[in-house]
C-alpha cells in the first residue's frame, strides 16, 4: 500500500500571488439557508480565545481539516485563476471533514470541559488554521467552520508563503499538515509536527475523550536506539538497551507535546477526574517490553511524563492494537506503521525524524522499536 498524503497541490499549495479573477459570487449551492446559518451563529456566545503565550497552540493546515480533492483537481487541471474563481462561487458550500477534523472536535470538547472546571484560566487548547491559500478563499473557510460549528478564531493565509516563521509567532506547540517539506521545516525549527493521512474507512472516535497515541524512539525519544538497530542488527539493540537501560534516552520531537497533555491532564486530576478524565494517551512502540521497554519507562518517569496505557509488540503490527483504540491521532516515525494503521482505519501521523527516513522499514524485519 502506498499512501499519498491529502494535498492540494502534490506537495504544494495554490500560491495565488496574483489578483484573482472576476466572478459573480452569486452561486448559491447546498447550504442555500447560509443567512439563518450565519444569524445562528452569531447569535451563540463564543468563549474568549486565550492568549497564545498561555495555550497549548495546535496550528492545522486547512487540507487536514477539510476535504479539498475537489479543488485540487480544479487547481491541477485549469490554473490558479479558475481556481480562485471556483473558490468565490462556491463559497457557500462548506468543505467536508478532513482526517484532522476528530481530533479538533476533541480539543473542543476537552476545552469545554476545562473552562467549567476553570472558568478564568487560558491554559486551553487553542487551534489556529494555517492555509497558503489567498484571503478570498478565507470567505468559505470561514462559513464552513461556522457551518461544523468549530471555534476557530486565529487564521494566518500565507497567499504561498511559507507559514514556518508564523508558527513560531504563535507560539505553536503542534502543526499537522498533509505538506510533508513543510512539516520538515517546521521539525528543523523545534516545532512538533507531522504530515496527516486519510484513511478510506475511518473508524468512529470518541466525542468526548481526546486520545492521541504515540511511538517511542524517534517520536517521544530520540533516535539513537533506532540508530543501533540500523546499523548493527536486532541483537546488537537489545545488547545496547541493555547496557543502557539506567542511561536516560534523550527527548524526540513530541515530548513536549506528551508533556502538555500531562500537564493538562494534571488538572483534571486535580478536580477528581482521574477515571473519568477527558484526556488518554498511549504508548504503542515495537519495542520488546522485558528486552527493551523497561529504558524506555524509565525515561518517561524520569522526565515526570506517564502514559495512560503502554503496548510493548515485539515487532507485531500496530494496525489492530490502534484499531482497538481508536486514537484521534497516531504519531509514528516510519511510513511503514503508518501505513498499517490507515489500512485499519486509524487516523495516523508521520513526524519525519530520525534515522528511519534514510533506511525504510522492510516488511521482513522485526525492529525492537
Amino acid at each position: 500500500m502506498s499512501l499519498d498524503p491529502v494535498q492540494v497541490m502534490k506537495g504544494q499549495d495554490p500560491m495565488p500571488n496574483t489578483c484573482p479573477a472576476a466572478s459573480n459570487g452569486d452561486s448559491k449551492a447546498p447550504w442555500d439557508d447560509s443567512k439563518e446559518i450565519h444569524d445562528n451563529v452569531g447569535s451563540t456566545k463564543k468563549p474568549k480565545s486565550p492568549k497564545p503565550e498561555n495555550a497549548v497552540t495546535i496550528a492545522v493546515s486547512s487540507r487536514v481539516l477539510f476535504r479539498t480533492e475537489k479543488e485540487q483537481k480544479v487547481f491541477e487541471q485549469k490554473g490558479i485563476e479558475e481556481y480562485l474563481r471556483y473558490q468565490v462561487e462556491h463559497e457557500n458550500e462548506p468543505f467536508a471533514p478532513g482526517p484532522a477534523f476528530p481530533f479538533v472536535k476533541a480539543l473542543e470538547a476537552v476545552n469545554s470541559r476545562l473552562r467549567e472546571l476553570y472558568p478564568e484560566s487560558e491554559e486551553l487548547f487553542d487551534i489556529v488554521l494555517v492555509t497558503y491559500n489567498h484571503a478570498h478563499v478565507g470567505v468559505r473557510l470561514i462559513n464552513t467552520i461556522n457551518y461544523h460549528n468549530l471555534f476557530i478564531e486565529r487564521f494566518c493565509m500565507t497567499g504561498g508563503s511559507s507559514p514556518i516563521g508564523y508558527l513560531k509567532a504563535w507560539h505553536t506547540n503542534l502543526y499537522l499538515s498533509a505538506d510533508a517539506e513543510k512539516v520538515q521545516e517546521a521539525l528543523a525549527e523545534g516545532i512538533a509536527a507531522a504530515t496527516m493521512f486519510m484513511p478510506e474507512k475511518q473508524i468512529e472516535v470518541s466525542e468526548t475523550q481526546l486520545r492521541v497515541a504515540f511511538d517511542g524512539d524517534a517520536v517521544l525519544f530520540s533516535d539513537e536506539s533506532e540508530r543501533i538497530f540500523k546499523a548493527h542488527g536486532l541483537d546488537k539493540f537489545f545488547e545496547h538497551e541493555r547496557e543502557n537501560e539506567n542511561r536516560l534516552l534523550d527527548h524526540g520531537p513530541l515530548k513536549g507535546f506528551l508533556e502538555l497533555l500531562g500537564k493538562l491532564q494534571k488538572k483534571f486530576y486535580a478536580k477528581g477526574h482521574r477515571l473519568d478524565c477527558p484526556i488518554r494517551t498511549y504508548l504503542v512502540t515495537a519495542r520488546s517490553a522485558a528486552s527493551s521497554g523497561i529504558r524506555a519507562l524509565k525515561t518517561l518517569r524520569a522526565w515526570g511524563l506517564e502514559t495512560d496505557e503502554a503496548l510493548f509488540l515485539a515487532g507485531a503490527p500496530k494496525g489492530p492494537m490502534l484499531e482497538k483504540i481508536r486514537p484521534h491521532i497516531y504519531f509514528d516515525d516510519q511510513m511503514f506503521h503508518v501505513e498499517g494503521a490507515v489500512e485499519m482505519g486509524a487516523i495516523a501521523a508521520h513526524v519525519p525524524y530520525g534515522i528511519a527516513q534514510k533506511y525504510p522499514h522492510k516488511k521482513s524485519t522485526n525492529a525492537g522499536k
